[in-house]
């Protein structure tokens, strides 16, 4: 069975094998290599770009994810349904119908954060992409009443930041973030300020929580998507140079002489900016949350990434020791900023192992006592059925769905439609529903309603298609727990779902279909 596809040709880096699907298994090149060729696929296209080709490509303008074939994923488990009865329902065909399944959760150690949809966008940082779609990002989520944070690198990268003795002290893009969420707030979910290295050194979570009114936030140690700190391109000599001179590994160096000749000649057009790697140690761990509580945060998150067992356990520990409010865990296979490709395609731990992993781990904690983070479960979930299948597989521990991809993408669609419509230039895909915002997005009457005309026209356009996204969600997920007969969130277990392959049943736990009910069948037919 091969894993991977297209190894030495994808769409994400704009390359393809001369030979098409006659390719070598292993190294991905083409059966033959003809001497004559401009380079078309990765290898070739590399001996002209260099480094560049390690990025998707168009850097900045698109998101992107993994496109192995894991051995095991979502997909190898099915939601189980049942004709008898109802749990957190009184069982009566009147009362027991999908619309009046409660998909609401809570997190913080208390359960302080009620939120009126179970998920949480997962981190958009300082890229591009997720700058220029942030208004309408933070403003979807924040009119659905669920979580979203602010990733890395925003005020460094903040052209008109303000830093005396090293730590930021005003930050206009950061505010403006914020202002974004919190114009929009209906008193359910939260947005969070997340740090790297950098950020923490730089004084960001502080500036937020003491400026901006900022209660959560998140430490981070990594993402699903890469091992390494995050990376930009810079395309000016002198952003390069301002970018280290804010503590940033910039590549090729900018103050180097020889690289501003080259550069002013037309050699290069542009830099690359990334980010330090953490060192997770526990005392320092601990002693960073105290800090962030005495600042004033009055919930701490954590983010951790798909790294060996061994941190995961670590992410759990800690976690568990400081009484954080949420614990995000992210699985290979998702993504959204610019990671190095072939890094997104074969590191980590994908989302089914991780979580099966997290579990065991948990359990562990449980049954001591111990106390239990809430958890998000992220990596790749875009529809429905993985939002029941995380809130399954991972049960009773799982209280929201992490997803930045799919959201950001909602976003975007939201965005190029309704500022088509608005401009009087339906998209011929939507013009048979017809021409006004209403009448082209099916959830756009329900929004105007709950927020008043005034305010859904000053909305940015792009979060209809956020709340829409949602919406959708919300009904699917509802029509699954309806056909399980579970009620609420909390009700949702691990029986709820089969795995379809051995393999499958062996990694998580989770029954074989042909071995699941074993013993209550025996009791019907006895």
């Amino acid at each position: 069975m091969s894993f991977s596809k297209g190894i030495n040709a994808t769409a994400a880096t704009l390359t393809r094998t001369r030979t098409g699907e006659s390719r070598c298994p292993y190294s991905g090149m083409c059966v033959t290599c003809l001497d004559g060729c401009p380079g078309l696929c990765e290898v070739g296209k590399s001996a002209v770009r260099g480094k560049e080709v390690l990025y998707p490509q168009p850097f900045g303008k698109i998101t992107a994810a993994s496109e192995k074939d894991y051995p095991v994923d979502y997909s190898h488990f099915n939601i189980m349904g049942t004709a008898v009865g109802a749990v957190g329902i009184d069982p009566d065909p009147d009362k027991a119908i999908f619309p009046a399944v409660n998909i609401s959760t809570a997190v913080g150690a208390n359960g302080e954060i009620k939120m009126d949809f179970p998920a949480v966008v997962a981190a958009m940082g300082s890229t591009d992409v997720a700058a220029n779609n942030w208004a309408h990002l933070a403003a979807g989520v924040a009119v659905s009443g669920c979580g979203i944070a602010i990733g890395e690198n925003v005020c460094a990268m903040d052209p008109n930041v303000e830093i005396k003795n090293g730590r930021v002290v005003h930050s206009p893009n950061l505010a403006r973030r914020v202002k974004d969420f919190q114009d929009w707030y209906n008193g359910k979910g939260f947005i969070a300020v997340q740090a790297n290295v950098e950020d923490t050194s730089l004084g960001v979570q502080e500036y937020a929580i003491e400026k901006l009114g900022v209660e959560a936030v998140e430490l981070k140690w990594g993402q699903g998507a890469k091992d390494i700190g995050g990376e930009v391109k810079l395309n000016t000599l002198e952003r390069a140079l301002q970018l280290k001179s804010r503590g940033y590994i910039v590549l090729p160096d900018p103050e180097n002489p020889k690289v501003q000749e080259a550069y002013k000649a037309g050699a290069f057009g542009e830099f690359e900016r990334h980010s330090r790697i953490g060192m997770v140690e526990y005392e320092s761990f601990m002693k960073r949350v105290e800090e962030l509580r005495r600042a004033g945060a009055k919930y701490v998150f954590l983010k951790t990434g798909a790294y060996r067992p061994a941190d995961l356990a670590r992410a759990v520990k800690y976690a568990s020791d400081a009484r954080l409010d949420l614990l995000t865990v992210d699985g290979a296979g998702g993504g959204t900023g610019m990671s190095p490709w072939r890094m997104m395609n074969e590191w980590g731990i994908p989302t089914v192992y991780i979580q099966a992993l997290l579990v065991k781990y948990l359990d562990r904690l449980a049954a001591r006592g111990a106390y239990v983070p809430p958890v998000a479960i992220a990596g790749g979930l875009a529809l429905e059925d993985h939002m029941f299948k995380g809130f399954a597989l991972g049960a009773p521990y799982i209280k929201c769905i992490g997803m930045a991809r799919s959201a950001l993408a909602a976003a975007m669609v939201g965005k190029t439609v309704g500022e088509a419509v608005k401009a009087g230039k339906v998209p011929n895909e939507y013009k048979k529903y017809g021409e006004n915002l209403e009448q082209v997005f099916v959830a756009a009457s329900e929004l105007r309603e709950k927020l008043g005309a005034d305010e859904f026209n000053r909305l940015p356009v792009g979060a209809v298609g956020v709340y829409s996204y949602f919406e959708r969600l919300a009904q699917g997920l509802r029509q699954f727990m309806c056909g399980a007969r579970k009620f609420a969130l909390q009700y949702i277990t691990r029986d709820d779902i089969v795995a379809l392959t051995r393999e499958a049943a062996e990694v998580t736990g989770i029954k074989y279909v042909m071995e699941a009910d074993a013993d209550e069948v025996e009791q019907i037919l006895g």
